[in-house]
């Protein structure tokens, strides 16, 4: 098996050992790994729809939303701020291009949450109209979210005469706007000012066991590579016997031809020809020359 060690042949080894590790410790773990996000966020969403909304203060009474506190219904009061207000570009809602209305909203202690309104849809790269934030003291209920964050880390921008970004996060908004604002947001459900409420599902996206079956797929084809590997191997070992066979059956039709056999006789077969010859009548030996 020298072949094994042709340049061809250590590349060739080299990438498919190469693909199924990475199978087996990057992309199989990987859709596992969202496969259990999903089921925990399915898990959290199950629980707090069975359980009542409660006041925005007593489930988030710091800046900070606390964890463990993502998609717990929840009910806050107070004014919003139009002039914050920031639109969340690229999103899709029912396989239709759309944004997200993002507004701030004072509450009767002082803080400033942020309150995703809803989706509208969208034409191209146009920004559509839709009903303002209502003026005055609002009651809104929702669902806690926790912020996205933006790979890029793009900041908000301005564009026909609105504010936007590309991630649903607060911490964008505090930034652009210049004021502190409790990080996280709440998923309007109901209440004034509400658009296209956002559908409640986990982040992960997909259909439910999808990341498995991904998952299973991986390391069905680091098995198949590794297979395949074996299989090339073999045939390749196969080829280099029936080769070798071939060979040996041309010389030896050759020899046959030739008449080059015959100097091919085991030793004993010469030793009983020669015994043969020696049983032969003394007349018809031959005779040494003198």
């Amino acid at each position: 098996m020298r072949f094994l060690l042709r340049p061809g042949w250590l590349a060739f080894i080299v990438a498919v050992v190469g693909f199924a590790v990475v199978c087996y410790t990057l992309l199989a773990p990987w859709q596992f790994g969202r496969e259990a996000d999903r089921d925990s966020q399915q898990k959290a969403i199950d629980v707090a729809a069975t359980t009542a909304p409660v006041p925005y203060a007593q489930l988030v009474p710091g800046a900070d939303l606390p964890a463990g506190a993502e998609w717990r219904q929840v009910e806050v009061t107070g004014t919003y701020l139009p002039d914050a207000e920031t639109l969340v570009r690229l999103r899709v809602v029912d396989g239709k291009p759309a944004m997200e209305v993002m507004t701030p909203l004072r509450t009767a202690d002082g803080r400033i949450v942020v309150v995703d309104r809803g989706s509208v849809q969208t034409s191209g790269t146009a920004i559509p109209d839709f009903p303002v934030a209502p003026a005055g003291e609002v009651t809104v209920g929702g669902r806690l979210r926790v912020d996205e964050t933006d790979p890029q880390h793009r900041a908000a921008f301005t564009e026909a005469g609105r504010r936007q970004m590309y991630a649903a996060d607060s911490r964008t908004i505090a930034t652009a706007a210049g004021v502190p604002i409790v990080t996280g947001y709440v998923a309007q459900t109901d209440g004034p000012g509400l658009l296209t409420p956002l559908e409640i599902v986990p982040d992960t996206g997909g259909a439910p066991f999808s990341n498995l079956s991904y998952a299973l797929q991986w390391l069905t084809f680091g098995a198949i590579a590794l297979i395949a590997l074996g299989y090339f191997v073999r045939l390749e070992l196969l080829q280099r016997r029936g080769r070798r066979d071939r060979r040996a059956d041309k010389a030896a039709l050759r020899d046959a031809l030739s008449g080059r056999d015959r100097t091919d006789d085991s030793p004993a077969d010469r030793s009983a020809s020669e015994s043969r010859r020696d049983e032969r009548p003394v007349g018809e030996r031959e005779q040494p020359r003198t």
